[in-house]
């Protein structure tokens, strides 16, 4: 690898900043990390609100696409959103499976 001068690494950093911000002119990137938090923190909101099994099993379903969502690479996504929708998935998780116990009973 060839050395590079203190101005040759600010010139490729640049153009890696520029590379990375041009991906699409309206939506920055912190666009999508909002996007994704806000999405799943909606679903955990409307999760917790609702009385039907189904309903829960729904909302959980849609934290876990979230998640999924944040886990590609190459789309700006913060390591602290994922751990945030990762935080977000666990309580989701547990209270489905609360959830799955008293339908379990109700039915037994």
């Amino acid at each position: 690898m060839a050395l590079m001068t203190k101005r040759q690494m600010l010139e490729a950093e640049a153009e890696q900043r520029a590379a990375r911000t041009t991906r699409h002119p309206m939506m920055s990137d912190t666009d999508i990390n909002y996007i994704l938090m806000n999405g799943a923190q909606i679903a955990l909101s409307k999760m917790k609100r609702a009385e039907a099994y189904d309903d829960r099993l729904y909302y959980h379903a849609q934290i876990s696409a979230y998640l999924e969502v944040s886990l590609s690479r190459g789309a700006a996504i913060t390591d602290d959103t994922r751990d945030d929708l990762n935080r977000l998935y666990e309580e989701a998780t547990h209270l489905y499976m609360e959830a799955r116990r008293q339908h379990s009973k109700v039915e037994a």
